[in-house]
């Protein structure tokens, strides 16, 4: 392998142990070749977060996706994060479907901040979530992308519920319109960070859903290697902890405090690793 291409990878990976709050654990697990390139995966998915979530205007942002999108195809792309992706997919055989979606999902995010209802949300998570899911079992050697999917769903939702405060500050609110009103919850509720017995019925019912997609996407586990068994497993529990965090919190997501410390994460591995 050349020199730029280990540097890319090292960028990587240097990027997914900064920014990944639960998927740096996870990774750590696997053999070398497959940890360098679910990295790639997720510098890719990271960029179109930044772009996503930055301060430029719409159609900046807009340009600079589809800029990302048109380099997935172009050879002389030779930034970090494509020399390194551009390995991974040459390697592990990762679709081009799912990367696409997820520009597509960043698009989407600077076109729309509510949903409906489920349906709405389930499709945009498909996006920007599922489509993780569905890149990296390539390199995990399955070909189950409906379990991956329903994976990368479960965490997307579970994300959403903690990160309620942070998305409001973007402008965006991923709870479903409808079910926020069948909840009796408003959105100055959210404004305001007002925990009452509305907003916790509301949350109990976003988090059984959440449990009920974790449930069904861990048949994934079946189809895998021992390794990747336990990388999907480990961040997979991260997320079920953080969701027991919240429950066990009343749900009040607002102060930040549902997020599990480095000493948890890692006793999560090394559960697992004991097993």
């Amino acid at each position: 392998m050349s020199t730029a291409v280990d540097q890319a990878y090292a960028e990587v990976q240097r990027v997914t142990r900064a920014r990944a709050k639960n998927f740096a654990y996870g990774i750590m697990v696997l053999p070398r070749e497959k940890r360098r390139a679910i990295a790639a995966i997720y510098a890719f998915a990271r960029q179109v977060d930044d772009i996503a979530d930055g301060s430029a205007a719409p159609g900046e942002k807009r340009a600079r996706l589809e800029a990302l999108r048109v380099a997935l195809d172009d050879p002389a792309a030779s930034d970090a994060m494509h020399l390194a992706l551009a390995d991974a997919r040459a390697r592990f055989a990762i679709p081009r479907a799912p990367l696409y979606a997820l520009v597509e999902g960043g698009l989407q995010d600077t076109a729309q901040s509510r949903y409906a209802d489920f349906a709405e949300l389930r499709e945009y998570c498909e996006k920007v979530a599922g489509a993780v899911g569905v890149a990296c079992v390539a390199v995990y050697g399955s070909d189950d992308v409906d379990d991956a999917q329903t994976l990368g769903i479960a965490l997307q939702l579970i994300n959403i519920m903690r990160d309620v405060r942070e998305d409001w500050e973007l402008g965006r609110v991923y709870l479903p319109q409808d079910e926020l009103a069948a909840f009796d919850v408003a959105e100055e509720d959210l404004a305001r960070g007002r925990v009452n017995p509305a907003w916790r019925a509301l949350m109990a019912f976003q988090a059984e859903r959440a449990r009920a997609y974790l449930g069904d996407g861990l048949r994934l586990l079946d189809s895998l290697d021992r390794r990747s068994a336990l990388c999907v497993s480990t961040f997979a529990g991260l997320y079920r902890g953080q969701l027991d965090r919240m429950e066990a919190n009343g749900f009040d997501v607002f102060d930040g405090s549902c997020r599990l410390s480095a000493p948890a994460k890692l006793g999560v591995v090394a559960r697992g690793l004991w097993r």
